[in-house]
């Protein structure tokens, strides 16, 4: 589906950008093209549309060497230097953080997944002609390179782009946002029953499945006391794959009661049975 099929109409996976977070790409992977959506002081505009190539086997990848390209959202960790690289990664190559914990917990192997460009002089490659990765022509990589920041920049692989009306947006934003307000004042609070009521119950944190996580954070908890939690520069996105699954990464700062810390905060937010949002998967970073 074009951008311009859809006039009036946002990406549904945007949902809201810190000051932070100056462009975000997505990859339509049914139509081999590639979006850089950008900020303005009049909200997200289109950039850049154009051709990317991505696996052999297509989409969905679950397992190393598997020749697929992730489904997901995903951060810019770094750029290569291309003075070291082999010249079929063309102009420069920016790797991308799969797996993430969101494919950790599905069991999702193999890393590597690269942005990059082509052979010099090659122009594209065909839609299906990486080893996973995403590649774009060089002309076109050039001129993004420095739209590309490492440990900023998110990097969305959809199956097919998918448009939504910006007060739909709009109500979702105001839903998250309060949810994470109040993890932040029970978490800060050490209110541990309405804390742990954020977390669903099939959770799981680094090898602790739910029950075992919730006894580790009871004692940390209740160790530590109370302290004041402050959410800044707050990321919203929506998962393209996992339906009703949503990203909020932001830092995080602790103070108080001799405690002071900064962390980089991804909680991962699905709806329970009763339409509430919780938290499915965090990390840091």
């Amino acid at each position: 589906m074009s951008s311009a099929l859809a006039e009036g109409a946002l990406p549904a996976y945007i949902l809201q950008l810190p000051e932070s977070v100056s462009d975000v790409f997505i990859a339509d992977t049914s139509t081999a093209t590639i979006y850089q959506y950008k900020q303005t002081t009049s909200g997200v505009s289109l950039g850049h549309e154009g051709y990317m190539s991505i696996g052999q086997q297509g989409v969905g990848k679950e397992r190393a060497w598997d020749r697929r390209t992730p489904l997901g959202v995903y951060f810019v960790v770094d750029q290569l230097d291309s003075d070291i690289m082999h010249e079929k990664y063309g102009v420069t190559a920016f790797p991308l953080d799969y797996p993430n914990v969101w494919d950790r917990k599905q069991a999702r192997t193999g890393d590597g997944i690269w942005v990059h460009g082509v052979l010099p002089n090659e122009g594209q490659r065909a839609p299906l002609d990486t080893d996973g990765c995403i590649a774009l022509p060089n002309e076109d990589l050039a001129a993004l390179k420095d739209r590309f920041v490492p440990l900023v920049t998110p990097v969305i692989v959809t199956r097919e782009m998918r448009w939504q009306d910006a007060e739909s947006i709009a109500a979702l934003r105001s839903e998250l946002n309060l949810a994470i307000k109040a993890w932040a004042k029970h978490y800060g609070e050490a209110n541990l029953h309405a804390y742990l009521s954020m977390y669903a119950d099939n959770f799981s944190y680094r090898g602790m499945q739910s029950s075992e996580w919730a006894s580790f954070r009871v004692q940390t908890l209740e160790r530590r006391g109370v302290v004041s939690i402050s959410v800044d520069n707050l990321l919203l996105l929506a998962d393209p794959e996992e339906d009703g699954l949503f990203l909020s990464r932001f830092d995080e700062t602790m103070s108080g009661s001799g405690v002071g810390s900064r962390t980089i905060k991804r909680l991962y937010w699905r709806r329970n049975d009763e339409g509430e949002l919780q938290i499915v998967a965090e990390d840091n970073g």
